[in-house]
């Protein structure tokens, strides 16, 4: 009879497996159960062997992101909605720094690629509510500037979750949106207190 996997054992190896990337020490068998309950047949029952494993952690990555993202509300304001996922993105970041790191590591592929397409989808969505609503211009191509704004959110988190920054510099965020939705279009004064209330739902 085939054993019941337990889902707690696999999130434990992806975990590891991060961690022990981010220290630089060698991923091996030996090193991913060392200390735990579990035997390195665990790695082929959950993964079917390492190369499964890296698509794993990649994915998970991205399946923790989206679980963030989908926490945040869809209101009347999108450019609220707008901040709110960088402000999600970046504390997923914040929280999963290790996972961080192997995210955008083309060296490892994914389970399902989709899961990243849908990650940026959400913010093309909230960019294509926003110039619907006549707070960008009509011209705004959405895809282009919710790419910059994952841009401006990506380069925080690389340098604060993975980086030299302190975690005070997440506040930069409200300004670098701010300018950035600004020029596609946006009134500054209604365009800052958008993105400052999106912001702080962090």
């Amino acid at each position: 009879m085939a054993r019941t996997k337990n889902p707690a054992v696999r999130s434990m190896l992806i975990d590891r497996a991060a961690l022990l990337l981010r220290e630089r020490r060698p991923v091996t068998l030996r090193g991913l159960v060392a200390g735990t309950e579990v035997s390195t047949m665990a790695v082929y029952t959950y993964f079917d062997g390492m190369d499964g494993l890296w698509r794993a952690v990649r994915q998970e990555g991205f399946t923790r992101l989206a679980a963030r993202l989908a926490e945040v509300v869809t209101t009347d304001d999108p450019v609220h909605d707008l901040a709110a996922l960088g402000s999600a993105y970046l504390a997923n970041a914040v929280a999963n720094p290790d996972l961080y790191r192997v995210m955008f590591d083309a060296g490892f592929e994914l389970e399902d690629a989709r899961a990243a397409d849908a990650t940026l989808e959400r913010l093309v969505s909230a960019v294509d509510a926003g110039r619907s609503a006549g707070r960008f211009r009509p011209a705004t191509d959405p895809l282009d500037l919710a790419t910059q704004s994952w841009a401006v959110g990506h380069g925080l988190a690389g340098m604060v979750a993975t980086g030299p920054l302190p975690a005070a510099a997440l506040g930069y965020g409200i300004p670098m949106l701010t300018a950035l939705f600004v020029s596609a279009g946006d009134e500054p004064s209604r365009c800052a207190a958008s993105v400052a209330s999106g912001w702080r739902l962090r």
